[in-house]
């Protein structure tokens, strides 16, 4: 992807976020963008196009960050918290306008996208519990499959609830009883030293 598109995408984003996607029309994003519809169909053939683009770019980002993650070569419990960072950040930057109109308007790539997540949430946790389990960090008696699934379902259904409001649920303090309760679930003796002495700077730099 070159580095206009790649603008024009991270542009448009904004735009979708603000005023959601179905109320921006490609006249709007052309004007927004001080080009005409000409060049903008040069790079996207379409509306759903675009919008797929867009997907596709915040796909890509996240799975950089998973890379990035394995090429540290951190424990199990620092791969976590890692990961959990990166979840506090969705939490903060989650759109429910954005999401809904991809869900409505564009079901088939709304299905897509979603069992996409889906399978890199659980594939990333499970490697995740059966490291732990390798490095005396996680409970032998861990079911790496069962936990791994809980995962998807709790972050899917945190999005989707009427019990959490998303400011509650982009605060740090219910992020950290959350994380909290997960990580006492499946660490052993020695896991629980090594959280405590490290969840403190965890918590510094979610602020």
């Amino acid at each position: 992807m070159d580095a206009k598109t790649l603008n024009i995408l991270e542009q448009v984003t904004r735009l979708y976020k603000r005023y959601g996607i179905k109320s921006v029309t490609m006249d709007d994003v052309a004007s927004h963008l001080c080009i005409s519809k000409k060049t903008l169909y040069e790079h996207f053939k379409d509306k759903e196009d675009l919008v797929r683009n867009i997907v596709l770019l915040d796909y890509n980002k996240r799975n950089k960050f998973f890379l990035e993650i394995k090429r540290k070569n951190l424990n199990a419990i620092e791969e976590l918290f890692e990961v959990y960072r990166m979840i506090n950040s969705m939490f903060r930057d989650y759109n429910a306008s954005m999401e809904y109109d991809i869900h409505k308007y564009y079901p088939d790539l709304f299905s897509k996208v979603k069992d996409i997540r889906r399978k890199q949430m659980f594939e990333t946790m499970y490697s995740n519990m059966n490291k732990g389990k390798r490095e005396g960090l996680y409970r032998k008696d861990l079911n790496s499959r069962i936990i791994a699934r809980l995962h998807v379902f709790k972050v899917e259904n945190m999005f989707d609830n009427e019990i959490f409001t998303m400011e509650e649920l982009s605060s740090i303090k219910v992020f950290n009883e959350v994380f909290v309760y997960h990580m006492q679930g499946i660490m052993n003796e020695m896991g629980r030293s090594f959280f405590d002495a490290n969840f403190a700077r965890l918590k510094a730099d979610l602020g």
